[in-house]
């Protein structure tokens, strides 16, 4: 890397001339970093707006999902049928999914080796579990920290390679000749009253972009507060985008922004909406379904069927999306988790769920009580966590809405994560993968 300085309209202008640039510091970027540097390129350096920000280090849900090829048990699996479950997704190209597929196993494992805590069983199986609408058992958890674990372990990997990495520069403006990179243009967050020192440039040959998805574009989001994306930084380039309208949406708590997913659905709460005085409150989910079992069903079946999917709402767990939608956004009313009471106000006659969710609770010793009772027995942790954001699920509801929480379109990108600006990639959530 090789420092200089340039003059244009009176301003001093320091430029880093180098191979590579990252812009962003979550794990995909950080992974990028790392990758580079062990297949042999290190004139390279990491550019992020705030090292400690961004959705990797600062989301998470009930157990927040790692998704892999299955890699225990008995169920069968391959890279064909990953691939196809990925593209028949409908938001990412077959070469992309399969190249996915093909390296799902490395990429998990070295994770593994650099220290996340992903569970395995006696035998050394990496146990796997059922997620969001899929056929096989591939997804894992390391808990509600997973990706936070993730970046950090990554972090520590790509600061042993001595990487240079340079905090508090956002990116203004990519620099491109016609359909190739030049470079990028960063303000300096702790210099912009010095009209000296209030820019930075980066000449270089390449540009990995991880910013994140578009987080600032919705009201209701469980996106943390302070990330905003920069996508349209990469369109302003002429960077080709896909997918865009394509978004997953899902139940969320508002304060403080986290996925309600897992045992927060599985305990079976009580679905409350309210004035926005807190007053009239009423269990609005019963307005919609007469089959108290069918409704205690489908609230079950939201714990791993999260995201909302057209395919679910007639007849699936996806209504309950809708009526959370209807009664919020459309009546203007609050609408609150309850895991003091039962659904109804009486003890629950669990015969009455489906085969599949009695089961499941039976298996985990939890047809008593309770939600907040079965919560604390399934998954303690998701109780103190709350707690510790100032929420006591033990005398207090808890606030949700129908929250935007991952783009899955993005820049248009090729099997080798290159979009159609010679040398610019994108990886992560901002490429449409």
């Amino acid at each position: 890397m090789i420092e200089s300085f340039i003059k244009i309209n009176d301003y001093n202008i320091k430029v880093y001339s180098l191979n590579t640039v990252v812009v962003g510091t979550g794990a995909s970027g950080f992974n990028a970093a790392d990758r580079l540097v062990s297949f042999g390129q290190k004139d390279i350096a990491i550019v992020t707006e705030d090292i400690n920000a961004g959705t990797s280090r600062n989301t998470g849900s009930d157990k927040q999902t790692y998704y892999k090829l299955t890699l225990s048990g008995k169920d069968t699996d391959s890279i064909e049928e990953l691939a196809n479950t990925l593209f028949e997704g409908q938001c990412v190209d077959g070469d992309i999914a399969l190249c996915e597929a093909a390296l799902s196993a490395q990429c998990f494992l070295k994770l593994v080796e650099l220290g996340v805590p992903f569970p395995r069983n006696r035998y050394g199986e990496y146990i796997g579990y059922k997620t969001d609408h899929d056929p096989r058992r591939r997804a894992t958890s390391a808990g509600p920290y997973t990706s936070k674990f993730m970046t950090e372990c990554l972090e520590k990997a790509v600061n042993e390679k001595g990487v240079k990495i340079f905090d508090k520069l956002q990116v203004i403006k990519i620099l491109t000749d016609g359909d190739k990179l030049r470079g990028i243009l960063c303000l300096d967050l702790q210099n912009i009253m010095d009209p000296n020192r209030r820019y930075v440039a980066f000449n270089c040959k390449n540009v990995i972009y991880a910013t994140g998805g578009p987080a600032g574009m919705y009201a209701d989001s469980v996106y943390p507060l302070g990330h905003y994306g920069a996508t349209g930084i990469a369109f302003d380039a002429g960077v080709m985008g896909k997918n865009l309208t394509e978004w997953q949406y899902g139940l969320s708590s508002i304060k403080p922004r986290w996925n309600v997913s897992g045992t927060f659905m599985q305990v079976l709460p009580r679905f409350i909406s309210t004035d926005e005085n807190g007053n009239d409150e009423r269990e609005f989910l019963f307005d919609f379904f007469s089959d108290k079992g069918d409704m205690l069903t489908k609230v079950f079946l939201k714990g791993y069927q999260w995201p909302f999917d057209v395919r679910k709402i007639d007849g699936g767990s996806s209504i309950i999306d809708i009526l959370v939608y209807i009664e919020s956004c459309i009546k203007g009313r609050r609408v609150l988790l309850d895991f003091r009471n039962n659904p109804g106000g009486e003890d629950i006659d669990f015969s009455v769920l489906s085969s599949e969710a009695r089961e499941y609770l039976e298996r985990a010793g939890a047809t008593f009580g309770t939600p907040i009772q079965r919560l604390l027995h399934m998954n303690a942790p998701a109780v103190s966590f709350y707690k510790d954001k100032g929420v006591d699920l033990n005398s207090e509801p808890l606030e949700i809405a129908l929250c935007a929480q991952h783009n899955n379109g993005g820049l248009t990108i090729d099997k080798w994560w290159q979009t159609n600006i010679e040398g610019f990639f994108a990886i992560g959530e901002v490429s449409a993968s």
